[in-house]
């Protein structure tokens, strides 16, 4: 019992992790109404950065300063040069634009910097070993890791502080605005070009924590631009304009792929993990193709 309750603790720590890389796909969503491909390669764009500036001696928080500003100046750059000129056109050329900018930022980060795998450990910074918490350990047999606690704690804090942020204050509000029509929006005075430009800021700036966190993790390299594609499941099964279905998603898919690991893993065979949470997304697809949380669309012909 006590083991199965850490496998479950484990998944849903993991799980958050898995809702702060869908959250930069929900509000490029929410803003457009268009799923954005390149969220993953923001992720490894901003991992690599950071790490390349700690390894030139450059300080953390510098290192963490500047890979913010290059993101920030990165998300205007893409608004101004590449979606401004799409505004109402139809949402399949933006998808395939996100397509597009998702293999020229993967080509851009690692023409700049390199290929090479990176060791990332912005734990030593802050004194945390990758090791089981001992006190929890000892008192009740249970084995977590120190890490994956912080991680959960500061990827939730973030997407509570952004959930918010959009969903109670006047940018969310224009935002949904935005969402729903791009041309009532701006006939009321909503200044799309503002909007898309604050929320690829704040996807750079989700990039950047998950890219620290998963760089941890997985070492910076270029296969952790394709964790976002596990985000995919995350957004079918919470809803893919919902900041809580991101939430709720998350900890679904991180639970129910460490527990199908385990526990099917003797029976059907291993491997499980990375393909059980798209099984988990179709079963949903089939009974609530919207999400858990996202709002069914309804149109009259």
């Amino acid at each position: 019992m006590l083991f199965a309750l850490e496998v479950m603790i484990s998944g849903l720590l993991s799980g958050v992790m898995y809702s702060l890389v869908a959250l930069g796909f929900v509000l490029i969503y929410k803003a457009s109404g268009v799923f954005n491909f390149a969220q993953g390669a923001m992720v490894l764009c901003a991992a690599l950065t950071f790490v390349r500036l700690l390894e030139l001696g450059i300080n953390f928080w510098l290192a963490a300063a500047i890979t913010l500003v290059v993101m920030v100046v990165l998300a205007v750059v893409i608004e101004r040069i590449v979606l401004r000129p799409l505004i109402n056109q139809p949402l399949i050329i933006l998808f395939m634009v996100t397509i597009g900018l998702n293999y020229f930022l993967e080509g851009l980060a690692q023409g700049v910097w390199d290929t090479q795998v990176h060791g990332l450990d912005v734990t030593e910074r802050f004194g945390i070993e990758d090791l089981p918490w001992q006190a929890v350990a000892e008192a009740t047999g249970i084995f977590i890791s120190v890490f994956d606690i912080t991680a959960a704690i500061i990827c939730g804090l973030l997407v509570l502080a952004l959930a918010v942020i959009f969903q109670k204050g006047r940018i969310g509000r224009a935002l949904r605005a935005v969402a729903d029509d791009h041309q009532a929006a701006m006939s009321v005075g909503i200044p799309l070009q503002h909007i898309w430009a604050i929320v690829w800021a704040v996807a750079g700036i989700v990039a950047l924590v998950a890219g620290a966190l998963w760089g941890q993790r997985l070492g910076v390299q270029f296969s952790i631009s394709l964790i976002a594609l596990k985000a995919l499941p995350v957004l079918i099964i919470g809803g893919f304009n919902s900041i809580a279905g991101a939430i709720i998603g998350g900890l679904i898919i991180g639970a129910g792929e460490k527990l199908a690991e385990v526990y099917l893993g003797p029976i059907i065979g291993g491997g499980i993990e990375n393909w059980f949470a798209y099984f988990i997304a179709m079963a949903f697809l089939m009974f609530r193709p919207y999400g858990l949380f996202g709002e069914e669309i309804i149109e009259r012909v």
